[in-house]
């Protein structure tokens, strides 16, 4: 009885002395050895927030500038905050993560959880709000991208970045499911996607969803060759009485045709950087086509880079709606992600008052960006 009063003492004592230890590095494990003794083992602990640090990253950047244009025969100049973006990633296990982004100058841009169904990275399910596959620059970061207003006109118009205005401002983002995987040693990698169509943060105007598969090759070292295509059905989300400049033959409300089709690629290498790509579409009995290329050349440091692109778009076939950009500048990289741009921007077409005019349009932009993570 006395043996035993011990022995219930001495695991009282060590229950207590390892609550107050709650929060050291190093405290004590309890266990009965078979002689009946109290034996104590030292173990290492984490503490609870490096285990959240472990699982749990924390990514965000800014862009903000000037830009003065020179457009019809108005200047125009003005100071701007384009995106202030923060994200988290959360690893829940080791197959299963889970991500929400925000734009503060804007709204919740993703929210998704993902699942790594087989060992390797063969085959992966995703679902909730993110980036589509569609084009090679259209799920590619904008503190990544080489131009100040960022993505071809192409890849804005087709992808639902933000200039076709029967889709409005979507930022390639939309509502869905994704399976995506890599094979061969990540030279082959695909993604299928079946979204909404309707864009961020908004239900299905329709009963239609839409598409959209992806393919890419990596045959050599920093070669990435590309195609994606989309069959779909959009939802015009203008007003009664609005139409597009571009596809005015679709009233508000109705539902059209809204097909996509790329192709192109993208090199990696220490001397040069350059990306092109060709690009379709067709939207009610509308036929748009275009192709652009970028390029980042170093000048003789890797922080210092040469900007240069040229992009042709034609919005719509049947009414001379072809527009030509041409994009030259420097871009110094002052910290890891951060960077100082100035670019030279030309355009031979512009709407304005809902019109589409043939004209020069001239601009300045100068940016900053700051990334961490």
């Amino acid at each position: 009885m006395n043996s035993l009063f011990k022995t219930m003492l001495a695991v009282t004592l060590a229950i207590f002395g390892n609550t107050a230890a709650t929060g050291q590095q190093n405290s004590q494990e309890i266990g009965i050895s078979k002689n009946g003794r109290v034996e104590f083992k030292e173990i290492k602990e984490k503490k609870w927030f490096q285990e959240l640090t472990d699982r749990i990253k924390l990514h965000g950047y800014a862009q903000g500038g000037y830009n003065y244009s020179h457009q019809g025969g108005t200047n125009t100049n003005s100071f701007n905050l384009k995106r202030v973006i923060f994200w988290v990633e959360g690893q829940i296990t080791d197959r299963w993560s889970c991500l929400f982004m925000h734009n503060f100058s804007g709204s919740v841009l993703e929210y998704y959880t993902t699942y790594r169904i087989t060992k390797n990275k063969a085959l992966n399910v995703r679902i909730g709000q993110f980036k589509n596959g569609l084009s090679i620059e259209g799920p590619l970061s904008c503190s990544y991208l080489e131009a100040v207003d960022l993505y071809s006109e192409g890849v804005n118009y087709l992808t639902g970045c933000s200039s076709d205005p029967l889709y409005g401002t979507q930022t390639g983002r939309d509502l869905g499911l994704s399976l995506f995987g890599e094979t061969n040693n990540s030279k082959f990698r695909y993604e299928l996607n079946v979204m909404n169509g309707q864009g961020v943060n908004k239900k299905d105007g329709n009963n239609f969803k839409d598409i959209i598969a992806r393919l890419e090759y990596r045959p050599l070292e920093g070669l990435n060759i590309v195609t994606s295509g989309q069959l779909g059905r959009g939802h015009n989300i203008l007003a009664d009485g609005k139409t597009s400049v571009y596809n005015p033959t679709i009233l508000n409300g109705q539902d059209y045709k809204r097909h996509r089709l790329t192709a192109g690629a993208d090199y990696r290498s220490k001397a040069t950087k350059v990306r092109s790509e060709y690009l379709a579409g067709w939207d009610g009995d509308a036929h748009s086509w275009g192709a652009y290329i970028t390029s980042a050349i170093p000048l003789g440091t890797p922080k210092l880079e040469l900007i240069a692109s040229y992009d042709f778009f034609n919005y719509n076939t049947s009414h001379n709606m072809a527009q030509h950009k041409a994009v030259g500048g420097l871009q110094y990289w002052f910290y890891k992600r951060c960077r100082m741009q100035v670019q030279y921007v030309y355009k031979n077409a512009f709407i304005k008052d809902n019109q589409f005019i043939h004209g020069a349009n001239h601009g300045i932009q100068c940016q900053m960006q700051v990334r961490f993570n």
